[in-house]
Formats: C-alpha cells, structure tokens, sequence
C-alpha cells in the first residue's frame, strides 16, 4: 500500500515535471485546488442530500396523518350508516308530521246579527322530531291558525303563529321520563291528543275550551312514570296562568293562557295526574293543578287557583263512551264579589265506528252525540249544549265531519245568543 502511494505521488510529481517542461499542464497546485473545488461540491451535495432525506421523513409523517385522518373519516361514515355513534342516522332519526283542519260554519242565532257564514282553515300545524339517541329526543309543534296572520286594529281577519311545544325528553329507565321546554300540559283528553282525526265534531268540545282550557301548553320541567300494572303519573312545574281582572275578558280562564311568550314567572303552577289503564278499553285519570296567583299580580284581589279534572274513557268493540268534568276554585276578594271564583264544566259523549265495505271510497263510519254543561264566568260561557253527528274516515288519518249543534244560555241577557249551528270540516295527519 506504501509502495502504491510512492508510485502515485512520484506519477503526480512525473506529470508536474513534464507539465512544466514540455506541455505548460495545471502545476500540483492547481491540481489541489482543484480537488479541494470538488470536495467542496460533494459537501454541498451530502448536505442537499441530507435535507431531502428530512423531507422525505417529514412527507412519510404528514402521509401517515392524512391515513389515520382517512381512516377516522371512514370509520365514522360507517357508523352514520349502520347507527352505532351517538346521533347517527339523523336522516333516519328525525321524523317531519303534522295534521290540518279546514271548517265551515252555518250559524242561526236567536238575535239575527249573530248569523254567521263562514269558512275557516282553523289550523295548520307541523312536527318535527328527532332522536338524538335511544334515550334523549326532541319533540316540537308549529301552528298557523286561521291562515293569515296580519296586524289589525279591531283583531279582525288576524290569525296566530305559535310554537306550541319544544322540548327535550330524556329516558330515565325503562318506566321513568324526564323533559324539558315548552310542553302541553297533562290535563284532559284533548289537550295532549287533538289531531282532527282523533276526536268527533268539526269544533272541539266547548268544556276543554273554555274551562281547562285546551290547547294548553307552558314553559317548565316535568318527570313521568308508567308501570306493568297500567298505572302511570305525571308531575310538572311550570309557567302559570295571567287571568285579566279587567275588560271584557275579566276572569275568563281561557284568556289567562300567556302562551309562553315573554311568560310572567313572578308565580309558578304545579301540574299533577294518575291514571289507571289496566283494565282492557278502559281508562281513567285525574289530575291536579296548583296556581300560585292566578293573575300574576300580588294585591290584586285574585290569589291562588285549584284546577281538578277528572275523566274517563271506555271502549267496547266500536262503541266509546268519553266523559270529563272540569271545576276551578280561585282565591281572593275581588274575584269572589265578581262571581267568578267557581267555574266548572262537564260534558259526556257517546259513539259507536264501524268498518265499512273494502269497495266503498270511505273504509269507516262513526256516529256520536254530545252533551255539554258549562258553568263559565262570563254570561256568553254559561249554556248548556247538545249535538250529534257522523265522522267518515277514507283511511284512518283522514276524516270528514258533519255535525248539528244546538245552544242555549242561561242567563237571560245572554239568549240572544242561542243558536242551532250546522258545520262541515275535513281534517287529515300526516
């Protein structure tokens, strides 16, 4: 090795020699400059080649984030799909309904100026729900009543926009709910239950109108539970009533509803029922109500309220019987002197459905009668009301009505508000 390096630097030395001698060759000494050029360019190549190698690391790390991003993003579609995540399927979890009801009323009144004509889309209302998951779900009601909603100096003409339920429900267990928002209340039959579809009548009956009074909904919090043996119970706290004291609504239960909007909640009411359905095609409930004020303003002569309610449901085949009895009793001075401290209702209600032929274009027909007593304050909501009709349904939520109802007031000066009334309608659920 020693031998090949002699060799090498005498060659270098040879070349140098004759370079000078015979050629004018690069001398050693550009010879070495020349070698130290190309070490130089091989440095600055290992360094170029060194910084590509950290790129490359650097690319394999942001290649192997976008895989594990990928594979997250799959995964998670996968669950949408098949409904193993928390909130998946909401196309499937969400559900779009509602219900319609469109009316026609031929009024003959004792006093000819209270004749009336008229047609009315009373109501149109829609759902929508969803499932968060198998325990928490949304439920919530969109109305429009009267089908035009405008702003007029005598109310005339003007309809309503309300929500009248939005709320979050939460399974306890498998016997006990509990829910939050803007709820109806559980009070009666028709206030929780009053697609057109489901009752008799073109018009609701007056005593879930006018006394309890239906449709009645609250901002609040309530927790329920139903057993094995057909007992349930609901229990709730919510915002109360704001009866008038004044004005030709003065102590009218109804108007007291603030429909929670901008609710006074200076009083707060309790809600409570039982009821017992272990009994085949029966079914019974009370319920309960305490109002705190009824008028939301100390000092006023209007103190506390008591609402009981009772009713029953009995079914046989296609006959059904309904029965409900409604009485409030209000504390305070002013509204005692007035008269309006008791106000109560009952009505009770026969029918029998049966199926019709297949070829037929209706597949069932009911028929029913219905008698109604109502004690109110005002002298308009003190009459006793009969009527019959018939029900024909084309499929089960569809249905068209015809009824004849007959009036007659109590008190004397309000007779000439009697009236013998028949009405046509159509509602649908979807």
């Amino acid at each position: 090795m020693v031998l090949v390096r002699a060799l090498v630097i005498l060659g270098i030395l040879g070349a140098g020699w004759s370079t000078r001698a015979y050629a004018q060759e690069p001398s050693l000494v550009d010879l070495y400059k020349l070698v130290a050029a190309q070490g130089e360019q091989i440095k600055l190549l290992t360094q170029e080649l060194d910084a590509t190698k950290a790129k490359l690391a650097s690319t394999d790390a942001d290649v192997k984030i976008t895989e594990e991003r990928l594979v997250s993003t799959v995964e998670f579609v996968e669950q949408q799909s098949t409904g193993n995540a928390d909130g998946a399927n909401w196309w499937d979890r969400t559900r779009v309904g509602g219900y319609a009801e469109v009316h026609y009323n031929n009024i003959d009144a004792e006093d000819d100026s209270r004749n009336k004509k008229e047609t009315d889309i009373h109501r149109y209302v829609l759902y929508v729900n969803h499932e968060y998951n198998d325990r928490v779900r949304f439920f919530s009601e969109l109305e429009v009543e009267h089908g035009l909603v405008k702003d007029t100096a005598d109310g005339s003409n003007s309809g309503e926009v309300e929500i009248e339920q939005a709320f979050i429900e939460v399974d306890l267990n498998g016997n006990h709910q509990a829910k939050a928002g803007l709820f109806l209340l559980p009070v009666g039959i028709l206030n929780e239950t009053h697609e057109p579809n489901t009752f008799y009548g073109v018009e609701r009956n007056n005593v879930e109108s006018i006394i309890l009074p239906a449709t009645w909904w609250e901002n609040g919090a309530a927790v329920s539970g139903q057993y094995a043996s057909g007992i349930s119970w609901d229990f709730a706290v919510h915002s109360g009533l704001e009866m008038p004291t004044s004005g030709s609504s003065s102590y009218r239960i109804r108007s007291g509803r603030q429909k929670s909007s901008n609710a006074s909640a200076e009083d707060l009411a309790f809600t409570g029922r039982l009821s017992f359905s272990g009994v085949p095609g029966l079914q019974l409930s009370g319920a309960y109500q305490h109002q705190t004020d009824m008028s939301q303003e100390a000092g006023d002569g209007v103190g506390e309220g008591r609402l009981l309610t009772a009713h029953a449901i009995y079914n046989q085949g296609g006959f059904q019987l309904r029965a409900l009895w409604a009485q409030w009793e209000i504390d305070g001075d002013l509204i005692g002197q007035a008269g309006a401290d008791d106000q109560s209702g009952w009505y009770v209600e026969p029918s029998y459905r049966f199926a019709l032929p297949t070829s037929n274009l209706f597949t069932a027909m009911g028929v029913y009668s219905r008698f109604e007593d109502l004690q109110g304050y005002r002298e308009q909501d003190q009459f006793e009301q009969w009527e019959v009709g018939m029900n024909l349904w084309p499929t089960d939520n569809v249905v068209f009505k015809i009824d004849y109802r007959d009036r007659s007031h109590q008190v004397s000066a309000a007779q000439g508000r009697d009236f013998k009334a028949i009405d046509l309608g159509v509602g649908l659920q979807f």
